[in-house]
Order: structure tokens, then sequence, then C-alpha cells
């Protein structure tokens, strides 16, 4: 997806255009009163027995990839060593490790691990206002969806790892039957979220406070293995089975997702290198000691690697393609 092709679907010729089409269109009165009603101080996806906490990405270049997500998505750097950079919101929760691996390989396109990590905005507007700031930064974007449950813009950072960022619909909008909640993929309404902009809606200048890991995707060899992993292991409800479409979700507390599986492009891989760049761990968090001493026991039954985190917060398993996770108590 090219600027010029952006900017033709949101109907504007030019930047400068688009910034006029965005001061016509309606909004909130104030900037105070449109941040009280567009953003939840808790996102859904983070009310859920379980959520995903924090990812974990393995990096050549620390200084570049650090930089990368702090200008794309307006992250701050919350801690920072020779060998690793903690980024989140600023005055919000850590969300993104970047863990310095200079000599490491890059991984084969093939290999299980990482799909994409979904950076979720607290609202519609919010994904509105980081489009247009994407937009005029002229940062590189390469899909965007309509998923029924959520809208969605994709892209990769400058080591080919997979972000999306999305903002959730309404919850009490969502579609279920028998367990299971429609998901597609159809295109989005560019003059509705741009519709959203006007002169007292602040432009992106960082991330919103409560932006959080919504969901992790994950490349698998099996799909049918993979969700029954998950489903066990980590205590996740399936929410979409498409398996014989190579994709599978599964969620904590009815989210439409805290975990995606697809194996699009490494059906019957085996374990990855984990030395390899790319994804190092992802963590599950709860507020639920029980709920963690369950996950634990799931793993140890299930004959998985188990081993402590220093904290003494929590553990750490691996999924059957050498995808570590961590389990922790918040």
């Amino acid at each position: 997806m090219t600027r010029r092709r952006l900017l033709e679907l949101v109907g504007a010729s030019s930047l400068a255009a688009a910034a006029d089409r965005a001061a016509r269109a309606e909004g909130f009165p104030n900037a105070e009163a449109m941040r009280a009603q567009a953003a939840s101080p808790i996102l859904f996806a983070h009310q859920t027995p379980i959520r995903i906490g924090q990812a974990a990405l393995k990096v050549r270049d620390l200084q570049k990839m650090s930089a990368f997500y702090q200008h794309m998505l307006g992250l701050a750097e919350q801690e920072r060593t020779p060998e690793r950079a903690v980024l989140g919101a600023p005055g919000g929760a850590p969300i993104l490790v970047l863990e310095a691996a200079p000599q490491a390989a890059f991984a084969a396109p093939n290999a299980a691990g990482l799909f994409h990590t979904a950076f979720l905005l607290p609202s519609r507007l919010d994904l509105a206002r980081w489009l247009a700031y994407v937009v005029t930064e002229e940062i590189q974007l390469t899909g965007f969806g309509d998923h029924n449950v959520s809208e969605a813009v994709y892209l990769d950072d400058p080591e080919g790892n997979g972000i999306e960022v999305y903002a959730d619909r309404d919850p009490a909008g969502w579609v279920w039957s028998n367990g299971q909640v429609r998901m597609g993929t159809e295109q989005i309404d560019f003059e509705g979220l741009i519709g959203l902009l006007n002169d007292s809606v602040p432009i992106y200048t960082e991330a919103p406070r409560e932006l959080r890991i919504g969901h992790m995707h994950l490349k698998v060899g099996e799909v049918a293995q993979a969700a029954e992993f998950y489903q066990k292991t980590a205590g996740l409800d399936p929410t979409q089975m498409m398996v014989f479409r190579g994709a599978a979700f599964l969620s904590s507390g009815r989210y439409h997702h805290h975990i995606g599986l697809n194996n699009w492009r490494s059906q019957g891989v085996g374990p990855r290198d984990p030395a390899a760049l790319g994804l190092s761990w992802t963590s599950f968090e709860t507020k639920d000691a029980a709920i963690l001493a369950a996950r634990e026991a799931a793993a140890l039954a299930a004959g998985g690697q188990v081993e402590k985190l220093a904290s003494g917060e929590g553990f750490e398993t691996r999924d059957p393609w050498g995808t570590r996770l961590r389990f922790v108590k918040v």
C-alpha cells in the first residue's frame, strides 16, 4: 500500500487536502470530552482472566529498532542497557522488550514464530489519529482490514517483524454463535476514520497511556495441534476455528482473540531456531494465583519444560515449536 494510494482511499490527493478534510469533519467539542468519551480506562482485552502482557524481540540493531518503535507508535524507553530496551506508552505499562542480538541470523520466512504483534489502541478515534500521523510521516504500511470485531492496519518493522495496530469495536456488537465470534476481513471505512478528526482533536504525538498488546499472532507447523496446546496449557478458549483454512483463534473471557495461529507459510515446519532473530518470548498475565498454578500444572502434565521466573511470580514454558511463553502473576 503506497502513500499515494492510501491518500486516494481517504479521498484526498495531498496531505494538505487530508488535513482540510479532517478539519471540516464532525467531532467532539473539545479534546478533554473526546478522550473521556472515546477511551476506556481498562481495555476489554485486559479485563479478562488471562491477557497478553509483553512481547520480546531479538534484534540486530537495538538503537535502530528502538527508534523505530518510538517514532512509529509513540512509545518511550522505560529502561535501557547495552543489552536491551524496554518500551511502553509514556506513563503506561512496559509492553515491548528489545533484546540485542547483533550476530544472530534472520529466521527463514517459513519458520515458526511471530506472524505479528498486535498493538491495541483505546479507541477508534485513536486509530484515526495514529493513521493520519503515519501517513504524514510517510511510514510504509502493508495492509488494512475491517475484521468485524476490530479495525486494523498492518506494517513491518525494519527487521521484518510483523505489526498490527488496531482498535476494537464495542464488544456489545460482536456477533457470537455456538461459542464462535464472527471475524472476517473487509475494506476499512477510511472516510469514517478520517471523519473523526477535526481541529479540536489533538494530533498524535505519543502513544496513549492505555495502549497495550491486545493479541499475538503466531506461525505454527500444525494449527490443530497448536490450538490444542494453547487451549490445554494456556487455558484459552477457541473463538474461531478455521483449521481447514490454516488458522485458529483463542482467548480468555470472551475476547475475540488473545492468540492467533496460522500455518499459511509454515505448514509442517519443526521447532524454530532459538538463537534466530524475531520473537524471543511473550507473556500471559493474570491477577489470580489459582489460574497461574493451574497453568503451571497443565504445562507440567503436558511434559513441557517448565522454568521458574527469577521474579518468583511465574514460570516459562514453550509451545511445540519452541516459542517461549511466560505466565506471570501481576
